[in-house]
């Protein structure tokens, strides 16, 4: 009895709105837990609370095919088939985006093409990030406007077969719907006046840049003149900038000479050298003490040639 659906129910697609879901899901969520303690004697004002506290958007995961918390109230809300009101208002409202997205995948299995172009084509406009659950139990991010794309697009979303459609052009063309205006196409519009002006913008400049060659063509020796004087001013600057770079080397060797001279002249003396200053002095105080001497003998030599008398030591 939990499972059946109420007994005025309509036919959806000329097939029970549970039918919608295969059996082999459907048998799933009926064995699932959140189902049994969850989703037993909802009415579509309990929906919307079980909706609100729903965290992610996702169909069956695991090995076990488990079912998540949104497929469960998809099918609820085949079951119940609450009024068309009552999902036209879970997808207006804004303060609560998993509502929104079960509301627009719950319209997109029981409703008309032109409904559904009419009622979810309007969500393109919402960029609200959704989680999703894979089949492997991880989570990736999804945005709404995504979401709405691939429920207009994809023929089966989350394990679910979708039913078909007509093409929005059909009803473009039969009057049924007006022609489809995007947000993007003011953009556009103002991005290609941006490009307008671009283009616009850099004919002038080059305009522009071709009367100031020909009048730098007209005086061609300025010309010559003007860019013969700059490489010379680069010239002398590295000129210089060389010139100070070899002062400062010069300057640096010198300092490097002085420093190597005054270790040479100072240098440590060995033993042998000072037994050789000792000799040295030795023998210059022997010739001090000869000289005196030699100095006597000649002068009394040369006295004996004049007849003197010969100096005393």
């Amino acid at each position: 009895m939990a499972n059946r659906t109420i007994k005025d129910a309509k036919t959806i697609h000329g097939t029970n709105p549970q039918y919608l879901i295969e059996k082999i899901i459907r048998t799933r969520i009926y064995e699932s837990r959140y189902w049994k303690e969850e989703c037993f004697a909802l009415s579509a004002e309990l929906v919307v609370d079980k909706g609100v506290e729903m965290r992610y958007i996702g169909g069956i995961y695991g090995g076990n095919v488990k079912p998540t918390p949104f497929l469960c109230l998809v099918l609820k809300l085949l079951q119940i088939q609450p009024d068309k009101d009552i999902v036209i208002e879970f997808i207006r409202q804004e303060d609560f985006k998993y509502v929104r997205a079960l509301g627009a995948f719950y319209l997109r299995l029981i409703g008309t093409s032109t409904d559904i172009y009419k009622y979810l084509e309007p969500l393109y406009n919402d960029y609200r990030k959704l989680r999703r659950m894979g089949k492997m139990g991880t989570f990736d991010v999804i945005h709404m406007d995504e979401f709405i794309d691939i429920l207009l697009r994809e023929d089966r979303v989350f394990d679910v077969i979708l039913p078909r459609i007509l093409k929005r052009h059909v009803h473009e063309e039969s009057g049924e719907l007006e022609t489809r205006v995007s947000i993007l196409d003011e953009d556009l519009e103002a991005g290609v006046t941006s490009e307008e002006d671009q283009s616009n913008d850099e004919s002038y400049e080059t305009s522009r840049h071709e009367r100031r060659h020909r009048s730098r063509s007209r005086s061609p020796y300025k010309r010559h003149r003007s860019r013969s004087r700059s490489p010379q001013k680069s010239r002398r600057s590295r000129s210089r900038s060389r010139e100070k770079r070899s002062e400062k080397d010069r300057d640096r060797d010198r300092r490097d000479r002085e420093r190597r001279r005054s270790r040479s002249r100072s240098p440590k003396k060995d033993k042998s050298d000072k037994k050789r200053d000792k000799k040295l002095k030795e023998k210059k105080v022997k010739k001090d003490k000869d000289k005196p001497v030699d100095e006597i003998a000649e002068a009394n030599a040369l006295r004996a040639k004049l007849g003197l008398k010969p100096l005393r030591p």
